[in-house]
């Protein structure tokens, strides 16, 4: 368990050395109604690289790098050696990790970007987080869209299909830590507070890391507030009860470009092998306290069933997850 929080940890240490802008300009798919706007990016891996609603309506995501966004990335497999074959010193021994945004070298590839009706649908080949610009044999389907009856609220089911060899270099199913998702939002919403249900939250603090913080969240929910009381809350109902949190960097921007950011995922421990099919579901919520609350509330009675479950497949050698 260490080593997976170190894993979770590293992502954020080098976010400098990783920052490039895309190689291509932005080409943005967006869905929007009258209170809530949220868009993908082809350039960035079709990732979620736009979110504001009414009373926000500046961008809320940081993308200073392929490391931010709101995006997939799974851990897989042994942590190996590969600086023979350009691996990052810095991300040196790693284990298999695809990253949708990309590699600490480049932006992933998109196959699939479209808008279908009131659904963003999109298909990645994500790189590996370690390596300059490898491709992982990997697939990623993201479905983006409203939740019904909800505006405030936007429901994501990602999922990963892994295409590696059963005999590989980073060998068979492991259980390790998976950011459902990972998210990292502007540094101005620097205020953190899990929902603990009938309407009580509870404040948590951080300084700036990594290392993040811990977070209990017997709600599978949790928020990020900025000095004008507007906020984003995830809830990942798939999730353990132990989320990452905390600010980077000090100075209060709100520039989704910038470096300083706020990070939030949700954490679950789950078995991926070299063909596993893996997908969850999660919600963005925004607004202000009370409006997140009632949406929170709503959302824990309709979706009740997903409470602590995953969908998990592995074709040679089935492993149920936790």
């Amino acid at each position: 368990m260490k080593q997976a929080l170190t894993i979770l940890t590293l992502i954020a240490t080098a976010i400098a050395a990783a920052a490039q802008a895309p190689a291509t300009k932005p080409e943005i798919l967006f869905l929007e109604n009258a209170q809530t706007k949220i868009g993908i990016d082809r350039a960035m891996g079709a990732s979620i690289t736009w979110l504001s609603w009414k009373s926000h309506p500046k961008n809320s995501i940081n993308i200073h790098d392929p490391g931010r966004l709101i995006q997939q990335s799974y851990y897989a497999g042994r942590s190996i050696d590969r600086t023979s074959d350009g691996q990052s010193k810095a991300w040196s021994p790693w284990p298999w990790n695809p990253i949708q945004g990309g590699g600490v070298g480049s932006w992933a590839m998109v196959s699939r970007f479209e808008k279908q009706k009131d659904t963003l649908i999109s298909e990645t080949i994500p790189k590996l987080w370690d390596m300059p610009d490898e491709n992982a044999e990997a697939i990623m389907h993201q479905w983006t869209n409203f939740e019904n009856g909800m505006p405030n609220v936007i429901v994501v089911r990602n999922e990963l299909i892994a295409k590696r060899q059963s005999n590989d270099r980073w060998g068979p199913a492991t259980e390790r830590h998976q950011e459902v998702p990972a998210c990292y939002f502007t540094r101005s919403f620097d205020q953190f507070q899990v929902y603990l249900g009938k309407g009580e939250w509870r404040t948590v603090t951080q300084p700036p890391g990594p290392p993040w913080g811990k977070a209990q969240t017997p709600r599978k929910a949790m928020a990020c507030f900025n000095a004008d009381g507007q906020g984003i809350a995830i809830f990942s109902p798939t999730s353990g009860n132990s989320w990452n949190f905390g600010p980077h960097a000090a100075g209060l921007t709100d520039e989704p470009t910038d470096g300083p950011c706020v990070h939030i995922a949700p954490i679950s421990l789950v078995h991926l092998g070299p063909q596993s099919t893996y997908s969850y579901r999660y919600w963005l919520v925004v607004g202000d306290q009370s409006q997140i609350t009632k949406s929170l509330d709503a959302l824990w009675e309709r979706h009740a069933e997903e409470k602590g479950k995953l969908t998990h497949r592995e074709s040679f050698s089935p492993v149920e997850a936790p």
